[in-house]
């Protein structure tokens, strides 16, 4: 091999490590400084910015430590990816304005990181399924518009009447990545579109016993809504918001049943049974109360009781209401595709551990091979 060609090479490994450092900085929602503090001025926010304008090179040491604090394998920093996205090819719908620039920036550059490794393995696993996205033509204007997207979406899918038992599996069914990132507090979800590839992207729980699914639920289709409904240009984004909750309380509880089940001759609703309806159905108190208030099933008084009492139990606290959905609405599909490389011998255990995001040991331990 030339001189010429083994320094080319170098630059570019030197690049792939400059960029890389960028990209996990910037996950983990830090500034330079941040980093630095993290590190403990182990590596100066001098000796950082040298690294991530490839003017440096961190030594062995100083690769280990920043992995650490930047909670990624060491092998990310040398891995190039197949499959290059920009942040312009990220398409966000508005941000929950409790999530700062570094925030927004870490949401990003963790929805992109994760999309360039899923369609990477994609490629590499020759896959080309096809999609069986929802679109719904009509305009949204009114809730009873939402009600029939939804109503029409059970039907396209072939829902029946019957609950779903676990929403993200069916989205990823159907053709959607859905990607679950660590995020701070204000976030849940977002829609975003990358190379016409229609993304979901959902909270990673800290706590999975603690999860609150039935939210998650909710939130998936929630940002299902926004990729599959159209909405005047001059709608507020209160209402649009609003019309995209309709959606997705039709979608998980379904009108005819709402009514078959809830009654609109009634005085009175009991604990018990709403707890019997959110286990079946994967649905809230709030958002049953409010489906039905939007049916007409019952009244403003009754409501405007029912968010009184709610309040005043303190169930509206994070996992405060009683009644836990079985389920595991959690993103597979990619998980699977690591191992299916790995049953097909073509990724290595490294190769396979880098699309899982995970250390090669961590992957070893989850190993069991059956034949």
């Amino acid at each position: 091999m030339s001189t010429k060609l083994k320094s080319t090479e170098r630059i570019i490994m030197e690049n792939v490590l400059a960029n890389r450092l960028v990209s996990a900085r910037k996950m983990a929602g830090l500034s330079l400084q941040g980093l630095a503090d993290r590190l403990e001025n182990e590596v100066s926010k001098q000796a950082l910015n040298k690294y991530e304008q490839g003017k440096m090179k961190p030594n062995s040491k100083g690769i280990m430590a920043i992995s650490v604090a930047l909670n990624v394998p060491v092998n990310y920093f040398y891995a190039i990816p197949a499959v290059k996205v920009g942040l312009e090819d990220v398409e966000f719908r508005k941000n929950s304005t409790k999530l700062s620039k570094l925030d927004d920036l870490s949401i990003r550059e963790k929805v992109k990181d994760n999309f360039e490794r899923y369609l990477e393995l994609e490629e590499i696993l020759h896959l080309n399924e096809k999609n069986d996205y929802f679109v719904f033509d009509r305009i949204i204007k009114s809730p009873k518009d939402a009600e029939d997207a939804a109503n029409q979406l059970r039907n396209k899918w072939n829902l029946g009447y019957d609950p779903i038992p676990d929403v993200v599996e069916m989205l990823e069914d159907k053709g959607y990545k859905v990607i679950d990132i660590d995020a701070p507090e204000g976030f849940d979800g977002m829609k975003a579109v990358i190379l016409d590839y229609k993304v979901i992207v959902l909270k990673k729980s800290k706590d999975i016993e603690k999860e609150d699914l039935v939210r998650k639920r909710f939130t998936a289709l929630h940002e299902l809504a926004h990729h599959a409904l159209k909405f005047p240009d001059d709608i507020s984004h209160k209402v649009e918001e609003a019309l995209c909750h309709v959606f997705a309380c039709a979608v998980l509880y379904p009108e005819d049943m709402a009514r078959k089940e809830l009654h609109k001759e009634r005085f009175h609703f009991y604990e018990k049974e709403l707890i019997i309806i959110k286990e079946r159905w994967g649905i809230s108190f709030s958002a049953i109360f409010y489906h039905a208030h939007r049916l007409g099933i019952l009244n403003d008084h009754v409501l405007k009781k029912f968010n009184i009492g709610f309040r005043k139990r303190g169930y509206h606290l994070p996992n405060a209401e009683p009644g836990r959905f079985r389920s595991k609405e959690k993103p597979t599909r990619m998980e699977r595709l690591v191992y299916l490389g790995l049953a097909k011998e073509v990724l290595t255990i490294n190769e396979a551990a880098f699309f899982a995001g995970i250390n090669s040991w961590k992957l070893r331990e989850r190993m069991q091979l059956m034949v």
